[in-house]
């Protein structure tokens, strides 16, 4: 950032931060409307530390809708922090199946046994010691603080900025760090005005805090926002001033990258071969059938007869798996061997199991779909 965009920037947030003492206006409004709109979600019935750290974690790069079988089944069979630290890696994975993003699930493992050992088998009741546990950063720690136990404790996500940045007619990044650290501390000053006006019995700073979250997913949508409907719509700059499409501010995405895999099912005596992904790669311990990353011209034959010394065999096309992961897009181009005699694959590691073995084990998305696609 060069100099002269540095002093507009700080001009600009010194105009905010003026705009910024004057919303404490918005807390009363919102939290009525909160009382009155608010979804109807199952981590929303208790206050147990636990039941909401599980569902913010899930909650991360994920739709609600998505989340919610998720979560229930989760809490039946991992209903404490104790089920979950003594619980096997593979039956959490098994568990997590389909909700992607799975060192999330991998972290809450860790931390799950952290907490056994290093707290007594308690959730920690405190941003200071909730903040180090495995998978945690400033918006989980804040979420969990404040909603479990009604702490001050501020939180922005992508629905709080767009809020914030529309109420407050933000036009800088919505990345740059200046914006994200004035919007910190907006929300601060915020959730901590709410819990001043906080009577018995009332809950403000949880409540607060996800009134604003739910304001962001609800009404202020990123597209054709429902601001007729907003409880905040007199006091927002970026209405007042018709630029509500065009705040916040979003820098322009990573360019994608395009990926061809080669894979095979290989099926011998109604059995098929399936490999664990090694710990160092993304999806660690999941499994999956044998596949490769190719040349966009490179015939699956010549995959086939370089990796799996399979001679003579013959391929069949079974089905081709489009799937995206951050910002790559994936072609799975996969290919049904039936072997005659059972295959030596000396270059691979990995267990021949029947179809209803495979269906018990942890996969891939994508290898889930294909395994669907068979018909044995």
């Amino acid at each position: 950032m060069s100099s002269s965009q540095r002093c507009r920037l700080a001009g600009v947030l010194c105009v905010v931060r003026i705009a910024a003492m004057q919303i404490r206006s918005i807390v009363i409004p919102l939290l009525k409307w909160f009382s009155e709109n608010s979804r109807d979600l199952p981590w929303r019935k208790t206050i147990d530390p636990y039941a909401i750290w599980v569902s913010e974690i899930m909650l991360q790069q994920t739709q609600v809708k998505t989340v919610i079988p998720y979560w229930e089944r989760w809490m039946k069979q991992f209903p404490n922090i104790i089920s979950l630290a003594n619980a096997q890696e593979e039956d959490i994975i098994k568990l997590w199946e389909g909700l992607g993003y799975y060192s999330r699930v991998r972290n809450m493992h860790k931390a799950a046994r952290n907490i056994v050992t290093k707290h007594n088998e308690r959730f920690p009741c405190d941003l200071e010691h909730v903040l180090p546990l495995p998978g945690v950063g400033r918006y989980t720690g804040g979420a969990i603080c404040s909603i479990a136990y009604n702490q001050p404790e501020p939180i922005v996500d992508g629905n709080v900025i767009r809020v914030l940045t529309r109420l407050l007619g933000i036009e800088e990044s919505s990345k740059s760090k200046s914006v994200i650290d004035f919007l910190w501390s907006v929300a601060d000053d915020l959730v901590k005005h709410a819990i001043s006006l906080q009577k018995p019995m009332q809950r403000n700073a949880s409540s607060f805090n996800q009134a604003m979250m739910e304001l962001g997913a609800l009404v202020c949508i990123p597209k054709n926002p429902l601001c007729n409907h907003c409880p905040l719509k007199e006091r927002c700059i970026a209405r007042k001033e018709k630029k509500v499409e065009m705040i916040p501010v979003v820098p322009k995405r990573a360019s994608l990258t395009k990926r061809r895999f080669v894979g095979f099912v290989i099926c011998w005596r109604n059995k098929m071969f399936v490999s664990r992904r090694p710990n160092s790669v993304v999806n660690a311990g999941f499994w999956e059938f044998p596949n490769w990353e190719v040349a966009t011209k490179v015939e699956a034959v010549t995959i086939a007869e370089a990796n799996l010394s399979l001679s003579q065999a013959e391929l069949k096309p079974l089905c081709v798996i489009n799937h995206s992961i951050t910002r790559y897009r994936n072609r799975l181009e996969i290919f049904l061997i039936k072997a005659s005699r059972k295959p030596h694959l000396a270059n691979l590691s990995g267990k021949w199991l029947s179809e209803s073995e495979v269906k018990e084990l942890p996969l891939t998305s994508a290898h889930r779909k294909v395994l669907n696609k068979l018909i044995f």
